[in-house]
């Protein structure tokens, strides 16, 4: 054992990353209940509903910011890298291969709850919560919005308010990965003219990981604004009027991730424990932030380090898992609310019902895109099979608390695979996926030598 390992070891607990991120929960959810007590001011939320809200929001808006300089740079490098593994190709199609299989897993799941439970007819809810959701989806736009609109994968939307029209820039995920992918194959078909972009691409990558590792250990202070805003600002009432619902939701992600989850690991030999030890930092954070992509640096960082899958591939398959893979979000949830919607309003489904479901599950899940939220999913799996749109309304008081579920075992599965791929294509790092440092070993000072 390296002196760096022995010292590691003898660190007062209090002081491990791990710790302090679950501290910072149980302020979190202190300091949200304190500040659910307190109410709302004639000017709108109390000053400490605010300040949660303004942490929170700006610990996402950092890992956010770095998101599209990260994917850029690390897929970019990843195909390069590729080029060096004789297996490129089977790793790419096992890992679509394997997240079509856990999606239609999950789906399954979601469908025999559905029907097991019937959430829709045992619903308190009241018919006139039912409304149209302002954002639907559709597998034109989804389609469409494959296209890169820009080199740099950005979209603005304006906003018209009483006061003035604001106009706001965001960028389109999967757009970005279309341009990383498309950049990375054309860089080795250039060949030897396009290396020193290469060696920039990979000394800006480096870059980008030291800033990210800034970032990340400001997690705590980040969990507290995060999950102290959640129950401060939603609560746990709205639960009651669609406890059935939520029920189904949760158990069918809870046997996902706690079941289907480690069976996958022990049949390709691998310790459940070990692999929900270091993907937790990124499981956590997801549960918190409702956000696969601003959870990505974490996610692909904790593949690395902790579960030993090497960088060249998870590079590619991390980002890739964070716009297509979504078992919560994309199988478990439409599944659900797509049977509650139909019992809501007493119309049938059958056995091509059920399988448009299962398919709109594993082919369209990249509709998600990775985005905070679900309703674009939703929306598409109503609209494929017919079903009023307004049930969305329906189900959007409790959409926030069920999206901390969702998210997590989105981003879980994001690391599994991977993890998974690697281990059967014999490239694993078993080493390291059973050295269980634990989440300190996400900084990179702090890993191992090689």
């Amino acid at each position: 054992m390296s002196a760096s390992s022995t010292t590691r070891a003898h660190k007062p607990f209090y002081t491990s990353f791990g710790f302090q991120v679950f501290a910072a929960m149980v302020v979190g959810l202190a300091l949200g209940y304190i500040a659910r007590q307190m109410g709302a001011t004639e000017a709108g939320p109390n000053w400490l509903v605010q300040t949660l809200s303004t942490i929170g929001s700006i610990f996402v808006q950092l890992l956010r910011a770095l998101v599209p300089l990260l994917i850029f740079t690390a897929i970019v490098a990843s195909i390069a890298n590729l080029r060096e593994l004789n297996n490129a190709a089977r790793l790419v199609w096992q890992t679509l291969l394997w997240f079509a299989i856990t999606a239609l897993i999950a789906v399954l799941i979601g469908i025999a709850l559905g029907l097991l439970i019937q959430p829709g007819i045992n619903s308190g809810v009241a018919a006139t919560a039912a409304a149209v959701p302002s954002s639907t989806g559709s597998w034109l736009d989804f389609l469409k919005g494959l296209i890169p609109a820009n080199l740099l994968g950005l979209q603005a939307s304006t906003k018209v308010t009483p006061g003035g029209a604001t106009t706001a820039l965001s960028f389109n995920v999967l757009q970005i990965l279309v341009i990383s992918i498309a950049v990375g194959i054309a860089a080795l078909q250039v060949g030897e003219k396009a290396e020193p972009f290469l060696a920039f691409n990979r000394s800006l990558l480096a870059i980008t990981r030291k800033i990210l590792w800034w970032v990340i250990r400001l997690t705590p202070i980040g969990t507290i604004g995060l999950l102290g805003n959640a129950v401060a600002v939603y609560g746990w009432e709205a639960l009651a009027s669609l406890g059935w619902y939520s029920a189904a939701i949760y158990i069918g992600l809870a046997i996902v991730l706690f079941v289907v989850y480690p069976t996958i690991l022990v049949a390709n030999g691998l310790n459940p424990i070990r692999f929900f030890s270091g993907a937790w930092p990124a499981i956590q954070l997801a549960f918190v932030s409702r956000s696969s992509i601003g959870t990505l640096p974490v996610t692909e960082q904790v593949t690395e380090r902790n579960l030993g899958v090497p960088r060249e591939y998870a590079a590619f398959a991390v980002p890739l898992g964070a716009t297509t893979k979504m078992d919560g979000c994309a199988a478990i949830y439409p599944a659900i609310s797509a049977i509650f919607v139909a019992q809501f309003y007493g119309l049938p489904l059958g056995i091509q019902e059920y399988v448009l479901i299962a398919f709109v599950s594993v082919l369209g899940s990249a509709a998600t895109a990775g985005l905070t939220g679900a309703t674009v999913m939703l929306t598409l799996t109503l609209s494929t099979l017919g079903l009023p749109l307004q049930g969305v309304g329906l189900l959007l008081a409790v959409d926030p608390i069920l999206d901390m579920g969702r998210t997590a075992v989105n981003v879980a599965g994001q690391a599994l695979i991977p993890t998974i791929v690697a281990k059967r294509q014999g490239i694993l790092d078993q080493a390291a996926y059973d050295r269980h440092e634990g989440i300190d070993a996400l900084d990179p000072t702090l890993a191992p030598a090689e």
